[in-house]
Order: C-alpha cells, then structure tokens, then sequence
C-alpha cells in the first residue's frame, strides 16, 4: 500500500499550498488505514509530516509576501504551547476516543471548506493580543490531542483576531501550522516512538504537493476545488466514524 499511500500523500501538499490547511486531515487516516500505523503513533507522525509540509509552503508564500511574521509568531507560540501540552495529554485519552475526536474535526473542516470564506480582504489592526494568544492556545491544544493542525480555524483566527486580509492569513497559517506541529510532536515523543524513515517518505510525497498546489492557485477555481475537497473529507469522516463506532 505503500505507493498509494505516497500518491495519496501528494493531496496533503496539495491541501496545505493551495488551502492553507486541510493536510492533517488527510495525514493520520492515510498512515491508519493504508499502512497500518497505530492511531497514537499516526497521530505523532502526522504532526511532524505536517509541520514539515508547511515549512515548505510558507516559504512558498512568504517569498509572495504572504506572510506576516510577528503575528504568525505571537499566534504560533501561543499555539505551540497548546500542541505541546495537548501531544502530552494524549496518552492518558484511549485510542476509541481520540480517533471519534479526530472523525468529529473532520466534519467540521468539511462543513468549514464546503461553506467557503467570506472573510475580510483589507488589512485591519489586530484585536486585543489576549484574543490572539488565547485562540492560538485553544487552537494549538487541538492540534496536539487529534493530530489536526487546524488550518481551517487558523487561517479565520488571523483574519478575524489577526486583522490579516485572507492572502496573508492562508500564508501566515503555514507557518502557525509548522510551529504547533513540531511543538506536538514533541509532546507525543515523550511516550510515542514514530517511524522517522516513513515520516520522511510521505513528508517528501507531501511536500512535492505543496510546491503544486501553491501553483495551482493561479489555474484551478478555488472554490470548485474546496468543495470538492470538502467533499472527500466529508467520506473519510464518515468511514473513520463507521470503523470505529
């Protein structure tokens, strides 16, 4: 299954240059159910693939100017810190629930990609840097229980709380993405052992991914894909629901 799963991997490049976010949803099912990973260890590995993933892309769009450094880095520490702290909880959380947990994320970031963004396309001063770092903590403990890097309330986050017009916040989410998914993992290493050399096959697939899906947001409709995304991710939730309910 190995060749499927690295094909498969490509759509989690694709999701993070293109969308901003979405990888981590496709991450832990591909290394469950098409290699066989353990859940705990999957969820562990698909932090760091995702991390790595969004490095490459927010390289992508910072070389774009889409991405804004200070609060990427307020938000991302903040979230950091949840990750990290959310990795260690997980061990005391049975596999059932955090897989029902993660099934239940899905759904939302399909309901969230299916309905689309209508966010603000002007830049704004930030709110209150508490909101920020608050939802950033929030956010970041997510990440760090279900393996999600949590792009699809990310990005809303620094253009609500942020005040970043929609570019820069999908820009600025890579690099949010990147330092909750390594701040997880940390948090899962501390009782998880993951397969480094898989990792990094699947974090190559995926980053091949990311470099096309950054260049394809001049040739696809965005809102054609999203949905059709939004779609598959919607199947996925339910065949991980099904398996384990």
């Amino acid at each position: 299954m190995l060749p499927l799963a690295l094909v498969l991997s490509l759509l989690i490049g694709v999701s993070l240059g293109l969308l901003g976010g979405g990888g981590s949803i496709l991450t832990t099912p591909i290394l469950i159910y098409a290699l066989g990973v353990e859940p705990k260890e999957a969820i562990a590995t698909s932090l760091l693939v995702v991390a790595i993933t969004s490095v490459a892309g927010a390289v992508q769009h910072f070389r774009q100017g889409n991405v804004e450094l200070k609060i990427g880095l307020i938000f991302g520490a903040a979230g950091m810190a949840g990750a990290a702290l959310g990795g260690y909880a997980a061990d005391w959380v049975p596999t059932k629930v955090l897989l029902v947990l993660f099934a239940m994320m899905m759904l939302a970031t399909a309901f969230a990609m299916f309905k689309g963004r209508s966010g603000s396309e002007e830049e704004r001063p930030p709110q209150a840097w508490w909101r920020v770092i608050a939802d950033g903590l929030v956010v970041g403990v997510v990440t760090g229980l279900v393996g999600a890097g949590g792009g699809f309330l990310v990005v809303p986050a620094l253009n609500l709380l942020g005040g970043l017009p929609m570019r820069k916040a999908v820009g600025t989410s890579l690099l949010v993405i990147a330092l909750k998914g390594f701040a997880g993992y940390a948090g899962h290493s501390a009782h998880i052992d993951i397969d480094l050399g898989l990792a990094a096959l699947v974090s190559g697939s995926a980053v091949v991914g990311s470099v096309l899906g950054g260049r394809l947001t001049s040739l696809l409709a965005p809102t054609t894909l999203r949905r059709g995304f939004a779609v598959f991710v919607l199947v996925m939730a339910v065949f991980v629901l099904g398996k384990e309910l």
